[in-house]
């Protein structure tokens, strides 16, 4: 309508049903009625009576500031209520993938809420438990959702983006919880995923982002395992001629490093990791030993684990109502937004660090021989296994046994181990002693 009126000028009068019609705000209003009277056109209101005069004009801006009024206080007053429903419980938006909004009730006592979805809550829930146990990225992830019907709730029936799959599998409202302004407050939604299955989540997660691995041109099994001995970045692979692959070190793009480490064929680094599995596989008779040992350790140890037991069950109740009487004060007004964030993180990392303490304690000694036996068998038969699995495969394998393997002059300079295997296969570290005071922790997705 204003391009029209500035171009063609033909217009006389514009009518509104009334003042706040024509513009949420003052400075929108002046504007347009700037506009319209340098177009010789005039402003007419149905509802209020605007006279062509100073008091006319003055009648118009109180219009238009009450407009603006009541636009900024509804704002507010929806803000306040979408924070107020997540501070009990309620999601105040379209329920996320695998719920669906449900209302109860009649008119005005109608009250809202995300209910679990029957159609897409099973895809969702299959599609934490295959990222979970780290065989799959994030790509793979989203073509089985795609392959299962899932859609982005706010693209219609559009395929969900990547963006979109990551920030699924980040959502803490799937357990259970509402994030709101960087808090997580207890919903009364049902989960959809059992914590353990969201932690496992999480860590792989973090795997996958240390280790850089991403869908790129040109994939390969020891992408996120190798880096560079001479300056520490990842190594990528690319190919020369359309039929030399190698691995080069990334650093070399980046101004700042000034590596000079030389490209390395993928299949000589191939095979001195192979090599390597060869050297490492450790014999029967040093299982049978470590083994001895470890339950020797073990046994002795469980003595202490009743009165550490006693003291993490008291400690974990002490940091819930810890929590309790936090949100107690923050619904007071009696402590900031930021304080509670800070203190929330606090508990909650305490909460966990204890939580998983317990667990790794009440597990027992069946699921820690069972995790023994598992580590045990991969490192006493890991050179052949290792050669004769696919890519795919190997690529696990090698991500159980090595945080990182670093390359210098075309050979494997460094070995990281994970914590598990370096108690295993490091010569310089005292096998006798696989069980620190932190207990021997469940192995990782990989595993």
């Amino acid at each position: 309508m204003l391009s029209r009126i500035k171009k063609e000028k033909d217009v006389q009068v514009v009518v509104v049903h009334k003042i706040d019609r024509l513009a949420r705000n003052m400075e929108d209003h002046i504007t347009i009625k700037a506009i319209l009277k340098r177009a010789g056109t005039v402003l007419e209101s149905v509802m209020e009576n605007i006279e062509d005069s100073a008091s006319g004009n003055l009648v118009e801006g109180i219009h238009a500031l009450m407009a603006e009024f009541y636009s900024a206080n509804l704002a507010t007053e929806v803000k306040k209520g979408m924070a107020e429903k997540a501070k009990r419980g309620g999601w105040p938006f379209k329920a996320p993938v695998g719920y669906k909004n449900e209302r109860k009730g009649f008119r005005k006592n109608s009250i809202s809420k995300i209910v679990v979805d029957p159609e897409t809550a099973p895809h969702i829930k299959e599609a934490f438990q295959l990222y979970g146990t780290g065989n799959y990225s994030t790509h793979d992830i989203r073509e089985f959702l795609v392959q299962r019907g899932v859609t982005n709730r706010r693209g219609g029936n559009n395929p969900m983006a990547l963006s979109s799959v990551n920030a699924l599998l980040l959502n803490p409202i799937y357990i259970g919880l509402i994030p709101w302004k960087g808090v997580n407050y207890p919903g009364n939604h049902e989960a959809l995923i059992d914590e353990d299955t969201f932690e496992k989540v999480q860590e792989v997660m973090n795997v996958h982002n240390v280790a850089g691995e991403r869908t790129r041109k040109h994939p390969h099994y020891l992408k996120g395992t190798l880096y560079c001995g001479e300056c520490g970045s990842r190594m990528s692979v690319d190919v020369a001629k359309k039929k030399y692959v190698y691995f080069y070190c990334v650093g070399q793009k980046k101004k700042f490093t000034k590596c000079k480490e030389l490209y390395v064929n993928t299949v000589d680094i191939e095979k001195e990791i192979e090599q390597m599995y060869e050297n490492i596989q450790l014999t029967q008779d040093q299982i049978e030993k470590i083994k001895k040992d470890f339950n020797e350790k073990l046994i002795g140890r469980q003595s202490n684990n009743a009165m550490e037991e006693q003291f993490l069950g008291k400690r974990i109740t002490k940091l819930a109502d810890e929590k309790l009487k936090l949100m107690k004060a923050y619904y007071a007004g009696a402590i900031e937004l930021d304080v509670l964030k800070a203190e929330q993180d606090r508990i909650s990392a305490e909460m966990k660090s204890s939580e998983k303490r317990l667990k790794t304690i009440r597990g027992g000694l069946d699921q820690y021989r069972v995790i023994l036996d598992k580590a045990a068998h991969l490192a006493s038969n890991c050179s052949e296994a290792y050669k004769q699995c696919k890519p795919k495969t190997k690529r696990l394998f090698n991500q159980a046994f090595f945080e990182k393997l670093y390359v210098k002059d075309r050979k494997i300079y460094k070995v990281e181990y994970t914590d598990l295997f370096g108690a295993l296969f490091d010569e310089s570290s005292n096998k006798d002693d696989l069980v620190g005071d932190g207990g021997l922790e469940p192995p990782t997705p990989c595993l």
